[in-house]
């Protein structure tokens, strides 16, 4: 079988069950749309900075943000980072890395009535701390933990 020929059959089995999902109502189009990007937040240097380009001021240091990361990362290209918010109203988690080249790692928007849970993988280039940073009701929260990286992932 030639490779055209294959590709042309993957483009269009997904595609088939794109339009099956669409019309089962399994996909609504105005949930699949991606949220605005924030240029100035990902291209920052430094927590601070970071913080403020997502727009918040200093956050408080909160207990309420369960930070679940390893102590040591023994590859710092996959280091794996649950957080889980009981913070109420939680609007947004971001994931801060301080010593990394871009000290934003990721942002989830959380919207309303879901559980503010995250579970990703972050690549780190050395022995940081690692921060999650929530939005509930308006107001910024910290959680910040240290790991230590022996082998680097940002090319080291």
């Amino acid at each position: 079988m030639n490779q055209q020929r294959r590709d042309a059959l993957k483009s269009g089995g997904g595609l088939t069950l794109m339009a099956l999902a669409l019309a089962a109502g399994l996909i609504r189009p105005e949930c699949a749309e991606a949220a605005e990007w924030n240029k100035d937040a990902f291209d920052s240097k430094g927590m601070a900075e970071t913080i403020k380009a997502l727009g918040g001021s200093a956050p408080a240091m909160s207990k309420d943000i369960e930070l679940i990361v390893p102590e040591i990362a023994e590859n710092g290209a996959v280091v794996p980072v649950t957080v889980n918010s009981k913070l109420p109203k939680t609007q947004s988690i971001a994931l801060l890395i301080e010593k990394n080249p871009n000290t934003l790692s990721a942002v989830f928007d959380i919207p309303d009535g879901t559980e503010p849970y995250i579970v990703t993988r972050v690549k780190m280039a050395q022995t940081s701390n690692v921060s999650a940073l929530v939005k509930a009701d308006g107001k910024y929260y910290l959680a910040t933990k240290e790991i230590k990286v022996t082998l680097g992932g940002c090319g080291g």
